[in-house]
C-alpha cells in the first residue's frame, strides 16, 4: 500500500485507533501482527484467519487471540471492522469470494450477468428525470468544446462518448490519452466557463478523475457527471449528474448499464441537433474510403448511371457500343417470333 493511502488510513480508521491505544501492551507475536497489519492494511483485510496465521507465521489461536486483544470478538469482527474501512474497494472482492463459493455451471453464470445488466438497464431507465435528460443535451449542444473525461474502466467509456458526438459537436476531446491526467491537467490550463467536462466515474471510483473535474470547476466550466448513485464523489461537482445502476456480481461494475446511458444520450443529441441528418450523411461520405465492401458489392459511388459509350462508324456518324448494341439484341424480339405471331393473328 502507498504511504499517502496508509497514513490516510490511520488518521481514520477505528481498527487503527484499537491498535494504537493497546499496542504498548501486546505480546511480542500479537505485536508483528499489529505491524503487518498496519504497513499491508488493504491485503490484511482481504485475508481469512489462516492466510493472516500464515504470513504472520503463528498458530490459528494466536490470531485469534490477538482479535480479541484489540477489544473484537474475534477474528470474524476484526476483520469485518478491516473490511469497513474500504466497504467501496473491497465489495467487488467480497462479492466475488461469496459467488465463486457456489457451484454453477457457465452457462448459470453468464444467464446471471445477462439478468443483472437487464435489471439495471431498467433501473436505469426509471432513473432518468426529463429535465435533466432535457439540461444534459442543452449543455451538449451549446459548448464551443467538450472534453471528456475518465480514466481506469471509464476511460474506453470516454472514448466511445466522444467518437458518438463528433458528427454533432463541432470540437469534443477525450481527454483519457496516453499523455494521462498531467496532460490532461495541461489541456484543461485553458479552459473557461464557455467549455463542457463530461466527466464519468463509476465504482471504484478514480482519484484523478475527482481531481481534474474539481479543475475543471474552477476554471469556470461546466460539468456533466455519468455515475452511479447520489453518494458518488462526482455529484457534488457536476451541474448536471445522469445515473446508471453498474451493480455486478462479480465485477466491480456494469460497463453494459454505463454505456447503454451514454448511447441514450448521444441518441437524443443527434435528435436535437441542427442539420443532424446533414452532419450524420457527411461523415459517412469521409469514411466511405475506409469502409470494406465485399468484391462483389460495388462501392456507393461506382453505383451511379452511366451513359452508353459512343464510337464513330466508318463514314463519321456516331454509332452504339458493343455492349450496347449487345443488351438492345437480348431485349429485342426476332425477326422469327414476330413472323409467327404474325402469322397467328
Amino acid at each position: 500500500m502507498q504511504l499517502h493511502t496508509a497514513n490516510a488510513w490511520q488518521r481514520h480508521s477505528a481498527v487503527a485507533e484499537r491498535i494504537g491505544k493497546v499496542y504498548p501492551a501486546l505480546s511480542k507475536a500479537h505485536r508483528k501482527a499489529a505491524d503487518y497489519v498496519l504497513a499491508n492494511v488493504f491485503r490484511a483485510a482481504t485475508m481469512t484467519i489462516d492466510e493472516l496465521a500464515d504470513v504472520v507465521g503463528f498458530s490459528l489461536a494466536t490470531a485469534n487471540r490477538f482479535a480479541h486483544a484489540l477489544g473484537f470478538d474475534g477474528y470474524p469482527a476484526f476483520r469485518a471492522a478491516l473490511v469497513l474501512d474500504f466497504a467501496s474497494s473491497l465489495a467487488p472482492v467480497e462479492k466475488l469470494r461469496d459467488q465463486v463459493g457456489r457451484a454453477a455451471t457457465s452457462a448459470e453464470i453468464m444467464a446471471n450477468a445477462l439478468t443483472a445488466d437487464i435489471q439495471n438497464l431498467e433501473a436505469t431507465r426509471r432513473a432518468l428525470v426529463p429535465e435533466l435528460c432535457d439540461r444534459a443535451v442543452s449543455m451538449i449542444l451549446n459548448a464551443d468544446r467538450i472534453f471528456v473525461l475518465g480514466f481506469g474502466a471509464s476511460a474506453h467509456l470516454a472514448g466511445i462518448t466522444a467518437h458518438a458526438l463528433e458528427p454533432y459537436c463541432r470540437n469534443v476531446i477525450s481527454v483519457a490519452g496516453p499523455g494521462g491526467p498531467s496532460q490532461t491537467a495541461r489541456q484543461f490550463f485553458k479552459i473557461d466557463q464557455r467549455d463542457l467536462v463530461i466527466a464519468m466515474a463509476f465504482p471504484r471510483y478514480v482519484t484523478d478523475t475527482i481531481t481534474l473535474a474539481t479543475l475543471a470547476k474552477e476554471r469556470g466550466a461546466q460539468l456533466l457527471a455519468f455515475t452511479d448513485v447520489p453518494t458518488s464523489p462526482l455529484v457534488p461537482l457536476a451541474d448536471v449528474t445522469l445515473y446508471a445502476q453498474t451493480e455486478r456480481l462479480l465485477a466491480p461494475t456494469s460497463d453494459a448499464a454505463a454505456l447503454a446511458l451514454i448511447q441514450a444520450t448521444c441518441d437524443a443529441v443527434a435528435h436535437r441537433a441542427d442539420r443532424s441528418v446533414h452532419a450524420a450523411s457527411k461523415m459517412t461520405e469521409v469514411v466511405l474510403p475506409w469502409l470494406h465492401y465485399p468484391d462483389w458489392q460495388e462501392k456507393p459511388e461506382a453505383k451511379q448511371s452511366k451513359p452508353a459509350v459512343k464510337s464513330k462508324s466508318d463514314n463519321g456518324k456516331p454509332s452504339l457500343s458493343k455492349s450496347t448494341i449487345k443488351a438492345a439484341a437480348v431485349k429485342a424480339p426476332s425477326t422469327k417470333s414476330v413472323a409467327k405471331k404474325a402469322a397467328l393473328t
